[in-house]
């Protein structure tokens, strides 16, 4: 299996932190020397392993920054 690249071009900040100390995080990552793209995944400490997590280009950015606009989160709490 082929080696998966990753370098971190900009920190943007920490969601969440889980119990076993890995942070859920917002970052710009370039994947295998590819263009730079938004990142949202759990990473353990010093990034020495990434868990699942989503990427989106900057169109995809942009389409969620619209959807959610409007958005409230409290809106369906109990």
């Amino acid at each position: 299996m082929a080696e998966i690249k990753s370098e971190v071009v900009k920190e943007i900040g920490i969601l969440s932190t889980s119990k076993s100390n890995w942070n859920r995080e917002v970052n710009i990552i370039r994947w295998n020397d590819g263009k730079p793209k938004l990142d949202i995944r759990d990473w353990a400490p010093e990034h020495e392993r990434a868990g699942k997590g989503i990427t989106l280009t900057a169109e995809e950015v942009a389409v969620l920054k619209e959807l959610l606009a409007d958005y409230d989160p409290y809106e369906f709490e109990d």
